[in-house]
């Protein structure tokens, strides 16, 4: 059994297997209910699920683990990621739990903890929590605890939601909810604005969740958007933290597009912050992004990937703004964390104050061919331990230059080895990328 089970989204895994089996769930329970009580005495702790079945069951554990812990769980039922992470900083929570694996496929889940802030724990706090669930696991025990939906919960986080938003009447919305957390949701907020919606996706039966649809697969939008002459189709993950957009000409724009049209707008509003003014992104935004930016005085800061280390950032740099390529953006204004309702609303925020398209207020991005290439390996070795590898990496950047970029690095959620190349040439970003991908195969591969 290996150590570590926090990775950079929280504990993931498959659901019934350790770390996701009912023992680790109750200890993790307990472990955090511990870690509440000592910090607000008698605590209540909110948890939200996505649609996969095994949300209930893991929910329930968690459950039974604070109650003996002494804190008071308190169950949002099917909601968004940063829907959970709203609630635990605006209501009477200690913590806010949510059961879900995002964009992974349904046999896999996730426990993602939130403290009062409403911002994801820091490291130290998730290896004290760590340590805590090894060990009460090890002593033994499981449970489950019945846990009724408070609706009113959900309730809430929509009224948030209507708060931030512009009026729609009449607009033209198709949304594919990834048959994940937002299929009540979505649909609910945007009619409740006026708009005309054309609703993906939204039947979840526990095992369809992200399947050949939601933002990793914006293909059944593209298509919806051109045959309703749509004036936007936006896509959500399964956890809805993220989105994903195509514009009435069918193109898709992803977080960088994104990026690069809200700093614009914040720049106008003299809302950007910094001297210049600063954009988080991370090592896979495109370098067409970092050129957009730069035409209008604005600096791009890089990260590793994930949203907790964007944030991290913009906090010590006291940025608004920020986000990865996949689509999680941070208005650091209204949210803690990435959440795909709030970016909806932005990009239609401002598309309805500027009478223009998507397509217009993204003109200014030239993306650079990029490709990322996805390896199966047996194992995380270091990358710098690997002579190969490494050689295949310092030719593709001496081959490129200044005109190129060159990533490797592991996934934190899944067995996966990720190259991403990027140049002007798109010969070259293909013929180094599988390079450098067949050297990680003959290392690693599984």
């Amino acid at each position: 059994m290996g150590r570590r089970l926090f990775g950079t989204d929280g504990i993931r895994g498959v659901a019934g297997e350790f770390p996701l089996d009912p023992a680790t769930a109750f200890a993790f329970g307990r472990a955090l209910g511990a870690w509440a009580v000592a910090r607000h005495g008698s605590p209540r702790v909110v948890i939200g699920t996505d649609t996969r079945e095994s949300g209930p069951w893991l929910a329930r554990c968690v459950a039974a683990g604070l109650v003996r812990a002494g804190a008071e769980p308190c169950f949002a039922g099917v909601i968004t990621t940063p829907g959970v992470a709203y609630l635990a900083r605006s209501g009477d929570f200690a913590a806010g739990v949510v059961i879900s694996a995002s964009h992974n496929p349904y046999a896999d889940n996730g426990l993602k903890v939130f403290d009062h802030s409403g911002f994801k724990l820091p490291d130290g706090d998730e290896e004290t929590l760590e340590g805590e669930i090894l060990r009460l696991r090890e002593q033994g025990g499981s449970g489950e605890r019945d846990l009724p939906v408070d609706p009113g919960l959900a309730e809430t986080y929509l009224s948030f939601l209507r708060s931030l938003a512009p009026p729609l009447d009449g607009f033209r919305l198709v949304v594919d909810c990834a048959h994940g957390a937002a299929s009540r949701l979505a649909p609910a907020l945007f009619e409740s604005l006026g708009a005309r919606v054309t609703a993906l996706c939204c039947a979840p039966d526990g095992r369809n969740i992200n399947l050949a649809c939601g933002s990793l697969h914006p293909e059944r939008l593209q298509d919806a958007v051109l045959k309703t002459h749509a004036g936007l189709g936006v896509a959500f993950d399964g956890d809805a933290d993220r989105a994903i957009f195509v514009a009435p000409s069918g193109r898709i724009v992803n977080g960088d597009g994104v990026l690069l049209l809200s700093a614009r707008k914040l720049l106008e509003q003299g809302r950007l912050a910094g001297d210049p003014p600063i954009v988080v992104a991370t090592v896979m935004s495109n370098l067409g992004l970092e050129r957009a930016l730069a035409a209008h005085g604005i600096r791009m800061v890089r990260t590793p990937v994930g949203d907790k280390y964007v944030l991290e950032e913009m906090i010590r740099c006291g940025a608004v703004l920020g986000g990865e390529q996949s689509g999680h953006v941070i208005f650091r204004d209204v949210s803690t964390t990435g959440d795909g309702l709030v970016t909806a609303l932005r990009v239609l925020a401002a598309i309805r104050e500027s009478g223009r398209s998507l397509d217009q207020l993204t003109a200014g991005l030239k993306a650079f061919p990029q490709k990322i290439v996805n390896v199966r390996v047996k194992r995380k070795a270091p990358l710098e331990e690997l002579q190969t590898v490494r050689r295949a990496i310092r030719e593709a950047e001496r081959a490129f230059g200044d005109s190129g970029r060159v990533v490797v690095r592991y996934s934190g959620t899944e067995p996966l080895a990720r190259v991403m190349v990027e140049a002007e040439s798109a010969e070259g970003v293909e013929r180094e990328s599988e390079r450098i991908a067949a050297a990680i195969r003959r290392e690693l591969g599984a």
